[in-house]
């Protein structure tokens, strides 16, 4: 069987369904049709922000937009001043999907459910007449007659416009490289920190504000940290795991982590700080009282760290460690622990089921105006197939509608 659409889309996710209403709503004379290899549509959409989809990011200004995105920043400029996540906002509230502001900036339906955009997707779907193909598998893409032409495990079909979405899929990077395209290998790009050390082994849950630096390197992050009980994680650790990807990649996850518990403070403001305290509060229990806004808990295991037992012995008797009692050294290893603590990472694990990676389609060969290919006419693509990834809190989307839009646009014009 030959079936023939005006456009075809390969990859049943957020991006296809994006540029495939999109298209239709410009054009409902236009004949699409989404190929999903999948029996389900709209997987990653589902698991998405634990269940809740955390559909964009309430960074409304280009330009700052950008800057959550450690492949693709540049590329992703004029096509955000096309379509932001301000669009995004309005796009689901007339399409009958409200949503709602977070603290942290997050943006997630206001029913708190991931089943509501894909309910939103497939309804926009069913009213546009786009036709849904799932459990095909694509098996080659080539041109001919000047049509594209999808071969897939069951029929082949034929289309004048190709769109491509199919996010982290090795096996079409491998079609779209046999038809000259570069691909950039992936790496995982949102991922945690395994660590044991005996500092952090009882702490999970605790967390701190931080920075964090891979030694002798330029990699670092600053944000809040949270321990686990695999090792360090939270949006500070993520965000350095993204701007590292390949970096660590390179290094097989076996580096050594540098970790500022207080921030921005230097070794030399922390041993000040401390020498002061331990003036004005010389008869107060070390492990007790502390200068810094840190939890307890970790307080307490850097205390014991820096050599500063909980209590000390004298003539017998057991006395809670005072202030009084620290030395020179034991307020140098003190202020070290807390300012430049170094952690022996071996090794990562994945960030929830959010599983991103760097990696996809030369940026070099995608002209960002209309999302087509340089070196195919009417080939397009749109969301993670290309080498564009971002941090955690809803960019990984905005990046797929964003995408998704303009390839409508350029299509339909």
């Amino acid at each position: 069987m030959n079936s023939k659409y005006d456009i075809l889309i390969v990859g049943g996710g957020a991006a296809g369904f994006f540029t495939a209403i999109n298209s239709v709503e410009k054009n409902p004379k236009l004949k699409v049709a989404i190929i999903e290899r999948g029996k389900e549509v709209l997987t990653k959409v589902r698991i998405s922000g634990g269940g809740r989809c955390n559909v964009t990011h309430a960074c409304f200004v280009p330009n700052d937009l950008v800057k959550f995105y450690p492949r693709g920043e540049k590329e992703l400029r004029g096509p955000f001043h096309q379509f932001c996540s301000g669009d995004t906002l309005e796009w689901f509230e007339k399409h009958g999907v409200t949503l709602k502001i977070e603290d942290d900036g997050r943006m997630f339906p206001i029913t708190d459910s991931s089943q509501t955009i894909i309910d939103c997707f497939i309804k926009a779907t069913q009213k546009l007449g786009i036709t849904i193909l799932s459990s095909h598998s694509v098996q080659s893409i080539f041109k001919s007659d000047n049509h594209w032409k999808v071969e897939t495990n069951t029929e082949t079909f034929a289309c004048q416009k190709l769109v491509m979405t199919t996010g982290s899929n090795p096996k079409i990077w491998d079609l779209l490289s046999e038809i000259g395209h570069t691909i950039i290998p992936p790496v995982p790009s949102l991922f945690t920190f395994n660590i044991k050390d005996t500092r952090i082994k009882d702490l999970m849950g605790v967390s701190a504000f931080a920075k964090v630096k891979v030694k002798d390197s330029k990699l670092e992050a600053t944000g809040p940290l949270l321990i686990t009980h695999w090792g360090l994680s939270g949006p500070g650790i993520l965000k350095l795991s993204a701007w590292g990807a390949r970096a660590l990649f390179n290094k097989n996850y076996l580096f050594i982590l540098q970790v500022n518990w207080l921030n921005d403070t230097t070794f030399e403001e922390t041993l000040e700080e401390l020498k002061k305290f331990k003036m004005e509060h010389s008869k107060k229990t070390v492990s007790k009282k502390s200068p810094f806004n840190l939890p307890n808990r970790l307080w307490e295991s850097l205390v014991k760290a820096s050599g500063i037992d909980n209590l000390t012995v004298l003539d017998n008797a057991k006395f809670d460690y005072k202030w009084a009692d620290v030395t020179k050294i034991q307020l140098s290893n003190l202020a070290n622990q807390l300012t430049n603590g170094e952690f022996k990472v071996n090794g990562k694990s994945t960030f929830k089921e959010e599983f991103v990676t760097a990696g996809g389609i030369d940026l070099k060969e995608i002209n960002f105006k209309t999302m087509e290919s340089k070196l195919h006419e009417n080939l397009y693509f749109a969301g993670e197939i290309v080498n564009i990834d971002a941090v955690t809190g809803g960019f990984n989307f905005q990046n797929a509608w964003t995408t998704g839009y303009i390839a409508s646009n350029s299509i339909v014009e």
